[in-house]
């Protein structure tokens, strides 16, 4: 009796190991699908096409997350607006879930239908933080907008909250934009966002990533922004295009250990147009 007794205690543990481990493996897989769902969400939320004027050079690099759940709302987005001048911004959303991911659908839509009415890099801020703020969404995004004038060169930006972005010249000067900026979008309703002038000299480069590319585990984010400004300035020196820039700073983020999104928007101006100067608006 007590042999058959372990017998049936061996059977049914062999059961609920049986069972449990069909449920680990049903837990697996939505989870797999929940993490695909989210990438494809945020891929296809991502713009398709880039502009192209004359003189105006524009790549981007993208890896997301996938580490577990750590899907997060990384973005670039680059567009003309109605003036003939172009728009760019890039960003991250707080969260690492599917919410994170669509959250940064509504920040990207809002930034461009929000240009059409102004596209001053410090009011378009003030405007969609105040947008975000008034919807009582508990999630924020940082992020860099950025005007570019295709016939000057004149590019104007502001920063609520995001990482500093990245200059360098065709004479092998590169740096650190690190001016004053303001919140992140959605936390402080009535925020103000200072808009820095920049001039995107014939055969320089301007760089917008994300903390995903230059902060993680093995590399610290002072270390990160001199690593990608070192990058630029090496890159353009030997002179390589803005694609293979964009290409090598989402190698090096491949290092850093981090398990977050990475996005990179570089822009570059070789100084083939010339002309008017565009009104401002």
């Amino acid at each position: 009796m007590v042999r058959g007794g372990a017998v049936g205690d061996g059977e049914e543990l062999l059961d609920r190991l049986g069972a449990m481990t069909a449920r680990a493996r049903e837990l697996a897989e939505a989870q797999r699908s929940r993490v695909e769902l989210a990438v494809e969400l945020q891929r296809g939320m991502l713009p398709d096409d880039l502009p192209h004027p004359p003189g105006v050079r524009v790549a981007v690099g993208y890896t997301p997350a996938t580490h577990g759940l750590n899907v997060g709302g990384d973005w670039y987005d680059a567009f003309t607006l109605p003036d003939g001048r172009i728009g760019m911004s890039i960003g991250d959303v707080q969260g690492h879930n599917i919410k994170a991911a669509a959250f940064m659908g509504q920040v990207r839509v809002g930034l461009r239908a929000l240009a059409s009415v102004t596209a001053d890099p410090g009011e378009l801020l003030g405007r969609t933080n105040d947008l975000l703020a008034s919807l009582g969404a508990d999630l924020f995004a940082t992020c860099t907008f950025l005007r570019l004038d295709p016939v000057t060169g004149i590019l104007e930006s502001a920063r609520a909250g995001h990482v500093p972005h990245i200059w360098a010249t065709a004479d092998g000067r590169s740096g650190i934009d690190d001016g004053e900026g303001g919140p992140p979008l959605g936390v402080l309703e009535g925020a103000e966002y200072p808009v820095a002038r920049h001039q995107l000299t014939v055969g320089g480069v301007f760089v917008l990533l994300t903390d995903g590319v230059v902060e993680g585990p093995s590399l610290d984010l002072d270390d990160g922004l001199a690593q990608v400004a070192r990058l630029a300035e090496v890159a353009i020196v030997a002179g390589l295009g803005i694609d293979a820039l964009a290409a090598a700073v989402m190698r090096m983020a491949d290092t850093v250990g981090h398990e977050d999104d990475a996005a990179v928007l570089v822009v570059g101006h070789d100084g083939g147009t010339r002309g008017r100067l565009l009104p401002d608006g």
